[in-house]
C-alpha cells in the first residue's frame, strides 16, 4: 500500500479515504493520531493490526463537537460540561459511561465506557466533521513506541501500512492528553497531561491520581497506562538531578560503549566527552522538554549503535507530572544514583 501525505487542501481526500474504511493518521495538538471511521468495526480493527497493539487496549474517540459526545453516552456529567467549557479544543480527554451497543467492543477495549476528546487543530477538526462521524486516534506509531510528533514519524513507522498522513507540521505540546475517569464516583485522572490537576480541580473541585499504569494481564481504561511504553530501541536510564549528571556522564564514559544524552542545554554543555551527534536538546524547560521528549527518543532509535540514552529528569509539578510518567514509563522506571548504579549494572550487558 503507498501512503499518501495529504495537505490541509486535500482534507476532502483524506475523509473520503476514512469512509472507504482506510487508516489515515491525523495531527493534533499533543501528538499524531491513527485514525479510523469510529463506527466501521473493520477499519478500526486495521488499526490494532497497523500498531500492532493488542485489542483490549481501548481508543480514544476524537469528535467535533459536544453534540457527539451527547449522542453516545448514557448520562452526562455536569462536571463533563464544565470542564469542556474550559478546556475544549484541547489536551484533555473525558471517559464517560457509554449508552448501549452505541460503539463496537473493539472500539472500548470491552468496556462499558469510552473516551472522548475534542482535538485542538483546526485541521483534524476539518477532517472530523468532513466525515461526519468520530474518529479513533490512538497514537499513530508501532505499539509500545514513542509517540509521534512529526508526520515524518509516523511514516517511519507505518509507511506501506497505512493509506495516509494529514501532515500539519509539528505538535504543539508534545505529549498525550490528560484523561480523566468521569464513570466512577470521584474523577480520576488516568494519564497525565498538559491539562493538570490544579486546572481541572480549579474547575470541578477535588480528584484523584491513579497510579498511571497497570499490570500487563490487566486491561487499560486509558491508552499509555502498561507498566514500560514509549520506549526506543535503547536502554533510557533518567537521571533525576542536575547535580547526579556528571556523575552518570562518567560513569556512562566508563563503559566505553557510544551512549546518547537527552538534557537541557545546561546540562549538555557538561557533555563535553560526548559527540554533538550523540546529543539531543530538550531546551531550556519542562515545557519545551515535553515538545522535545518523543522526537528525542526517536532520534536515538536513528542510531542502532546507542544501546544506552541518559536521560534528564524534572520536578513532578505541574506539567512535570506528565513529562515523568512518560519518560518512567520509556526508561521502565530505571534511575541514576550515584551511589548504587554500579553495584546494581555491574554486569549489564549492552
Amino acid at each position: 500500500m503507498e501512503t499518501k501525505i495529504y495537505t490541509r487542501t486535500q482534507i476532502p481526500e483524506a475523509a473520503a479515504a476514512l469512509a472507504a474504511g482506510e487508516l489515515v493518521a491525523f495531527p493534533t495538538e499533543t501528538v499524531y493520531g491513527l485514525g479510523a471511521d469510529a463506527t466501521n468495526e473493520a477499519a478500526v480493527k486495521k488499526v490494532y493490526q497497523a500498531k500492532g497493539r493488542p485489542s483490549d487496549n481501548p481508543l480514544i474517540l476524537h469528535v467535533a463537537d459536544v453534540a457527539a459526545v451527547e449522542a453516545a453516552v448514557a448520562d452526562f456529567p455536569d462536571k463533563a460540561r464544565q470542564l469542556i467549557k474550559a478546556f475544549w479544543p484541547g489536551s484533555l480527554t473525558l471517559i464517560m459511561t457509554l449508552k448501549p451497543n452505541t460503539f463496537s467492543k473493539t472500539v472500548t477495549g470491552g468496556l462499558s465506557t469510552a473516551a472522548f476528546r475534542n482535538p485542538n487543530n483546526a485541521a483534524t477538526l476539518a477532517l472530523i466533521k468532513a466525515l461526519g462521524r468520530p474518529i479513533v486516534g490512538p497514537s499513530a506509531n508501532t505499539s509500545g513506541k514513542p509517540s509521534p510528533t512529526l508526520a515524518k514519524h509516523v511514516y517511519h513507522d507505518l509507511k506501506g501500512k497505512i493509506a495516509g498522513i494529514l501532515d500539519d507540521g509539528p505538535t504543539g505540546v508534545g505529549l498525550e492528553s490528560t484523561v480523566l475517569d468521569l464513570s466512577t464516583e470521584t474523577p480520576v485522572i488516568l494519564r497525565p497531561g498538559a491539562v493538570t490537576k490544579a486546572d481541572i480541580e480549579a474547575v470541578i473541585g477535588s480528584i484523584e491520581n491513579n497510579q498511571h499504569h497497570v499490570a500487563a494481564d490487566e486491561i487499560p481504561k486509558a491508552p499509555g497506562m502498561k507498566y514500560k511504553h514509549y520506549a526506543p530501541n535503547a536502554q533510557v536510564v533518567i537521571v533525576p538531578t542536575p547535580a547526579e549528571f556528571q556523575a552518570a556522564l562518567d560513569w556512562a564514559t566508563a563503559q566505553h560503549q557510544p551512549f546518547g544524552v537527552l538534557a537541557t542545554d545546561q546540562q549538555l554543555a557538561q557533555a563535553t566527552q560526548v559527540s554533538a551527534a550523540n546529543q539531543f536538546s530538550l531546551g531550556d524547560t519542562v515545557e519545551t522538554a515535553s515538545r522535545a521528549l518523543f522526537a528525542g527518543l526517536r532520534y536515538f532509535d536513528l542510531k542502532p549503535e546507542i544501546k544506552l540514552i541518559l536521560a534528564e529528569g524534572f520536578p513532578k509539578t505541574g506539567l512535570g507530572v506528565a513529562y515523568m510518567n512518560r519518560l518512567e514509563k520509556s526508561a521502565g522506571q530505571k534511575y541514576f544514583s550515584k551511589d548504587e548504579w554500579l553495584m546494581l549494572y555491574s554486569n549489564y550487558t549492552w
